[in-house]
């Protein structure tokens, strides 16, 4: 059986999340607050840094909430003016934590969270469809965690990531008189984070935090033709019009630098800088064990095709004021940087450079509470321009979300 290694292209999901196929959505306080990480106030404080469960003011806190996440994205060849437009469903990803601690000096906790997914639905006869119909990803993360005070102030925190994925891309082989199917539903891999948390006094916390890559290692792959079972032969196909594959599917790291401070009892301001290593995705691979669909001389069932994807940069500030004791209002904005120029727009990881705006409440009933968040996207439009797929246009998104979180809070 043959190697298929597939980066961003297979990996990514839509642009209503962060640019590529990073999904930004593991805590509703977060999220209204321009999904920034410096805060410690519950468990939800772990996927984004495990050194902050050190300073959750609880002996043991849970978090858990999800999101809806819509988003469109509109096609239009500028030379025949034909437009197309995706039909995506409602993407649901969630989220959950708990933090326990041990003593002063130590807690250790458990974040689950899927950082990384979405679907992208083309018409399946638009003018990309040898290019992707329909490809859905998700990648659930399991981080079981400790952290350590270094000083009162000052905690270390590292994290273990177990990660599930599964991937499923529908595209059409014209040269066949068909369709074909990528998929696998067992993918998995490994990773670590770490980080380092501040309170150097009761007005300031300060994140700073990194997420390892994990390559995703798909071993019991599907690819599915449906074309005419008299072809089966030809192409190499069992009965069923099936060939197997491997995989190799790479998770993208992650730097985090992020502050909140307390400008008055009442009125928090934080600010977070993203850096993302979208570098080491820069081509396309599909390795078949014996479909001939690739375009390399040398080895006909070789698929390679260039991306030239760049690391990106995410600037994001956010704010929270509490009217009192069981409201809290919460804004944000972030710029979120597409991975890729207009030379390189590709349908099946349709990024966009955009403007994030959010907003959202906080209610507290004693040791519980509970999280609503929404956020509105306003990508820029793309002047489309990927020779090598001889694919030119116009392209524009849209994109709304919304959470919901609860937290619970024990005290002694």
């Amino acid at each position: 059986m043959k190697k298929l290694s597939i980066t961003t292209a297979l990996l990514s999901g839509m642009m209503a999340f962060a640019g590529g196929f990073r999904v930004s959505l593991q805590g509703v306080r977060q999220l209204a607050m321009a999904h920034t990480s410096a805060h410690a106030e519950d468990a939800s404080v772990a996927f984004f840094n495990p050194a902050g469960i050190s300073f959750i003011p609880a002996k043991l806190s849970v978090a858990a909430g999800g999101f809806g996440a819509s988003s469109k994205i509109t096609y239009q060849n500028i030379n025949t003016l034909e437009s197309y437009q995706t039909d995506n469903p409602l993407g649901t990803p969630v989220y959950a934590a708990v933090a326990y601690k041990v003593n002063d000096q130590f807690s250790v906790g458990f974040s689950f969270s899927s950082p990384f997914g979405s679907t992208v639905k083309w018409p399946s006869d638009w003018a990309g469809k040898e290019i992707v119909q329909k490809m859905q990803l998700k990648g659930l993360y399991f981080q079981p965690m400790v952290s350590v005070k270094l000083a009162p102030w000052a905690s270390l925190g590292v994290s273990y990531i177990h990660a599930l994925g599964i991937v499923d891309w529908d595209k059409a082989v014209t040269q066949f008189g068909g369709t074909m199917n990528i998929k696998d539903e067992k993918a998995k891999g490994n990773g670590f984070g770490f980080g380092f948390y501040f309170q150097p006094n009761d007005k300031l916390d300060v994140s700073i935090a990194y997420r390892s890559p994990v390559d995703m290692k798909a071993k019991n792959g599907k690819v599915t033709f449906d074309i005419s079972p008299n072809l089966y032969s030809l192409v190499g196909l069992d009965a069923n019009g099936q060939d197997d594959f491997t995989a190799t599917l790479p998770l993208v790291e992650e730097y985090t630098i992020g502050a909140t401070y307390k400008i008055t009892p009442e009125w928090k301001l934080s600010a977070d800088f993203n850096y993302t290593g979208w570098e080491r995705y820069n081509k396309l691979t599909l390795d078949f064990a014996n479909a001939p669909v690739g375009n390399q001389a040398s080895d006909p069932t070789v698929l390679v095709t260039p991306k030239d994807f760049h690391n990106t940069k995410t600037f994001r500030v956010g704010t929270e004021y509490a009217f009192n004791s069981m409201i809290s209002g919460r804004l944000g904005w972030y710029w979120d940087e597409s991975p890729y120029d207009d030379e390189h727009f590709i349908p099946e990881t349709p990024s966009f450079d955009a403007n994030v705006f959010t907003g959202g409440i906080g209610l507290n009933f004693n040791s519980f509470g509970l999280d609503i968040a929404v956020a509105k996207s306003f990508p820029k439009s793309r002047m489309v321009n990927n020779q090598y797929y001889n694919f030119t246009g116009q392209a524009k998104a849209e994109s709304f979300y919304f959470g919901l979180g609860l937290r619970y809070n024990l005290i002694k």
